[in-house]
């Protein structure tokens, strides 16, 4: 069945490839606590199965480097993201808990945490 391969496919890239990804472009994405809380959601077991499979589907877009705007382009970059991950939030906004933003942005406050330590340990330049 392919809808079920390309879940298959799909979390795998996402867990893969999302963290690193998420690191990497830490203020300068505006989406990324509801990227986050949607990973969080996509992986808990409650969340019924076509919900995941749409959450997996916005995710992998994310981490997939080459799509339809590339993410280099300054300004530009995330926008195609965004319009994807918005219109999976609207699918899944009512199975995106408050547990899963709270664990978003705990993820998020330690995430800045780190940056803020290592940037204080490195020597001026």
């Amino acid at each position: 069945m392919s809808d079920e391969s390309d879940l298959v496919r799909n979390e795998a890239t996402v867990r893969r490839s999302f963290w690193q990804k998420a690191r990497r472009n830490l203020g300068r994405v505006p989406f990324t606590e509801d990227a986050v809380a949607a990973f969080y959601c996509a992986t808990d077991s409650a969340t019924p199965l076509p919900i995941r499979a749409t959450l997996f589907g916005a995710l992998a877009y994310f981490v997939l480097p080459f799509d339809a705007i590339p993410d280099l382009l300054l300004g530009l970059g995330f926008t195609d993201d965004a319009a994807i991950m918005v219109a999976a939030f609207t699918a899944a906004r009512m199975y995106i808990t408050g547990t899963h933003r709270a664990q978003a942005r705990a993820w998020l406050l330690k995430e800045r945490g780190q940056m803020g330590a290592s940037s204080e340990a490195s020597p001026a330049g």
